[in-house]
């Protein structure tokens, strides 16, 4: 009998701990999906601005701004950021070490 109750105990903690898991990792893929969708279409649209106004334009300059306040919410968020250009999650809050448009304009400006 103790066995038995035993038995039931394990396997409703393991259920539970299931749950826990399946619901805690839900929030984190939610978040890592809407940090890279965001990340994605600012830095297209940086680059969709800097061909038609120019690599130092206004337009450009606040894409680049809209770009940067992306990867600083994914970092509060996430505690990590999408780099588009190597395609992968950064770990490190280390954008500006990685800011590839800075240093590369679009070809042609």
């Amino acid at each position: 009998m103790k066995t038995m109750k035993l038995g039931k105990l394990w396997l409703t903690g393991t259920a539970f701990a299931g749950l826990l898991a399946l619901t805690g990792a839900a929030p984190r893929v939610r978040a890592d999906d809407d940090c890279q969708k965001r990340i994605v279409r600012v830095d297209h649209e940086l680059h969709r601005a800097a061909q038609r106004h120019g690599w130092d334009s206004p337009e450009a300059q606040a894409k680049r701004a809209e770009l940067a306040t992306a990867r600083e919410w994914c970092w509060n968020h996430a505690h990590r950021w999408w780099d588009e250009h190597e395609h992968r999650w950064h770990t490190d809050r280390d954008w500006d070490d990685h800011d590839h448009d800075r240093d590369h304009p679009p070809h042609g400006n």
